[in-house]
């Protein structure tokens, strides 16, 4: 059992390490809260910062300056900090149930652990197809694909499952590692030289790679929440990349090859996949990466928290459960009901903040004070050779300074967490 409980101490438990508790974490080390006791769950000790998560997966950077130490932040904090997995509440008795850990009491609970594409929905995926989500999952995936490329290279066929910037993004970025990791293997070039192979990516080098993405989309335009002019300007960089738009397209099932060919110590791994689509369209690909509409985990719903129609927690305006004062929510898990906004890192961001005052406004019995999330948000949509699109309203400008900006802001935000 977590420690006994002291009448005269309180419980603050958060779930997750994700961008607003990482906020509250440092806040409360710089501004600590007498008789509070701290305590973080946390599945991973390192969490990644989303910003940098494109730019990780093009070689950009490195795991460490775009992942933040919970442990150290935690330290800072003054938490203590347990790594482990949540996977459900006992609301009558205050409690966290862990995976590992025996229940741990909270007098106030916090939750911020992200979502995960849908993949529940389409056969096969849940077994067969790589989630953009968990990102340290995803990450141990490409990593294991990019030491796989490093030994020898075959053809390889790379399916991306939704049209969102995500997947966009994903594809541009994931493209232009993958044809870097190809040209210092073909030219047996330093791997410091990975940056400038990516800046110096041609038409002619794309077209003649031998690893061939696609990107499939059930609706006939990508990015539907983004103007028209950075729909088509990122359609434009697509094709010019030869990824294969599949538009309109949606996926019904994966299946997996059953191929009896002899391996050799210099082939890869065979691991061929069938995706099934509604219209009929088959096509055989090596691996699959799924970036589709987020959800949440089935234990929220079922701990009896109210949550909306995709099982994410209902809060009001002071990120606090609509059924569960004494239980707060930010990030992709939370949905606010009075202002409903995409599921972007950008919010979870904005939120640490109004979450922390919060949180020590309650711990101290004083009002709350609402948050109201900003309507319009500037994304910053990387093209994987140092360059940037930004979007906002109808807006669009797109140049590599906007990178060395998007760059600047990531490198200022890891700062905070390094420099404690």
């Amino acid at each position: 059992m977590h420690q006994l409980s002291d009448p005269k101490v309180k419980d603050l438990v958060l779930i997750g390490g994700g961008h607003s508790h990482v906020i509250v974490l440092k806040m409360f080390g710089i501004k600590p809260l007498p008789g509070v006791r701290l305590t973080l769950i946390s599945d991973v000790s390192h969490t990644p910062y989303s910003g940098m998560l494109p730019g990780h997966v093009a070689g950009f950077y490195n795991e460490d300056e775009c992942h933040i130490n919970l442990r150290s932040l935690s330290q800072f904090a003054q938490a203590q900090i347990f790594i482990d997995k949540a996977i459900a509440l006992d609301l009558d008795k205050n409690q966290v149930i862990c995976s590992n850990h025996p229940p741990i009491n909270f007098n106030l609970l916090s939750i911020d652990i992200g979502s995960t594409p849908n993949t529940l929905s389409v056969a096969g995926a849940a077994a067969y197809a790589i989630p953009a989500k968990p990102v340290p999952e995803f990450l141990a995936n490409w990593n294991q694909l990019i030491k796989e490329r490093q030994n020898y290279q075959k053809p390889l066929c790379i399916a991306i499952v939704g049209g969102g910037a995500g997947g966009v993004e994903l594809a541009l970025n994931m493209q232009s590692r993958l044809l870097a990791t190809d040209a210092i293997n073909f030219q047996n070039i330093s791997k410091k030289n990975i940056s400038k192979q990516i800046d110096n990516l041609s038409v002619e080098s794309v077209s003649k790679s031998v690893v061939k993405f696609h990107l499939f989309h059930r609706d006939r335009e990508l990015m539907s929440s983004h103007n028209q002019r950075v729909r088509r300007r990122l359609k434009e960089i697509l094709i010019s990349r030869d990824i294969k738009l599949h538009l309109g397209e949606t996926v019904c099932e994966i299946q997996k090859n059953k191929l009896n060919l002899p391996i050799t110590n210099y082939q890869l791994p065979i691991t061929n996949y069938q995706i099934h689509c509604e219209s009929g369209l088959r096509l055989e690909c090596d691996r699959i990466f799924w970036v589709t509409q987020a959800s949440a985990p089935n234990w929220i719903k079922a701990s009896g928290l109210s949550t909306d129609d995709k099982g994410f927690i209902q809060v009001n305006d002071y990120l606090q459960s609509v059924s569960h004062p004494h239980i707060f929510a930010a990030g992709d898990i939370a949905t606010m009901v009075n202002h409903p906004r995409p599921k972007a890192g950008v919010f979870a961001v904005r939120q640490g903040k109004p979450l922390f005052k919060n949180l020590q406004q309650f711990l101290l019995e004083k009002p709350l004070k609402a948050f109201v999330p900003q309507k319009q948000y500037l994304g910053l949509i990387g093209t994987g050779n140092k360059s940037a699109i930004a979007s906002r309203g109808p807006w669009m400008w797109e140049s590599p300074l906007l990178w060395c900006w998007k760059d600047w802001i990531d490198r200022k935000f890891m700062e905070k967490f390094s420099n404690l």
